[in-house]
Parts: C-alpha cells; structure tokens; sequence
C-alpha cells in the first residue's frame, strides 16, 4: 500500500533491527504505557505477529511498517486487528518521536482504513487516550469519530463503511 509519501510494507521479524530506534524514547509511551521495547522482545514481537492470527484463530493480525517513499527509512507502524468474523477491526498506530508531526500517522491511517473498508470490514474502531491529542487528530482524519465509551481510560473512536 502505497501514496505519496508513505508506504506500508508488510511486516517481517526482520524489520525490529531498524524498528527498534524509531520505538526507542521513553516519551513515545507517554499516553500507551509501556516502555521502549529491546531487540530481543522486538524480534518475539514480531515473530508471534507475522504468524497472521491469534493463537485462537478468532483474530487476523495484520501489520505494516511505515517507510517514507522518499528513501525507504522506517518511520513508525500501524496495525489491524480483525475480528467479528471479519466484519470490524480495531486499528492502531504508532510513529517515532524523530518523525511526529510530518503526516505520516494520519496518511498510514487513512491508507489502512480504505484498505480494510475495500476488504469488506464493516466496522473501524480506536482506542486513544483523551489526552492524547496527536493521536485524536489522526483518527479524525481517517474518518473515525470520538464516541462516549471510554475502555481501559481510552475513548473509542469509530467509523462505518458507507
């Protein structure tokens, strides 16, 4: 999936020795919890993710890199989980504090929406903090809107295929 200034390239374990700079620094989890992942924990990740489907088999799992078109470098993921039979799926981004503020979460965003709507999902949903402006703004701009059910302390976002 590509546009003009991002591209998503499905993930590969091999993808968490570059991914592991753009996930580093604490303020990166500032909102999420959780701190910078190591390497090891990086590469275990992205093993059990690139797998395609929870252990159950109830879930899909796909993820994408985020790479600028400009020169390939990493900058960020976003993420799918699908579920529902198909039929919704809960979405999720995160893009390095050296890369914020550049578009790159909300074009990933939107491309990743438009791509799960074409599959037939029905139904895309987030979960963001209610501080976390940042991350509000790029659901807004992939169409989601905020609702009035808080999860966990993070408002659901939500957007029906037309």
């Amino acid at each position: 999936m590509t546009d003009d200034l991002i591209a998503l390239t499905p993930l590969t374990v091999a993808d968490s020795d570059e991914m592991v700079g753009v996930l580093a620094g604490a303020e990166l989890y500032t909102f999420t919890g959780g701190s910078a992942p190591t390497l090891d924990g990086l590469r275990a990740r992205y093993a059990r993710q690139v797998a395609g489907r929870s252990p159950d088999g109830l879930e899909e799992w796909h993820n994408w890199i985020i790479r600028r078109v400009a020169d390939g470098r990493a900058v960020g993921y976003v993420q799918a989980t699908i579920s529902d039979e198909g039929r919704r799926a809960e979405i999720a981004w995160v893009v390095g504090l050296g890369w914020q503020g550049r578009g790159y979460a909300s074009e990933a965003a939107r491309t990743l929406v438009a791509w799960l709507f074409a599959r037939g999902v029905g139904v895309v949903v987030a979960h963001i903090h209610p501080d976390h402006t940042a991350s509000a703004a790029v659901a807004s701009r992939a169409g989601l809107t905020p609702t009035d059910r808080i999860d966990h302390g993070e408002r659901l976002w939500h957007r029906a295929r037309d």
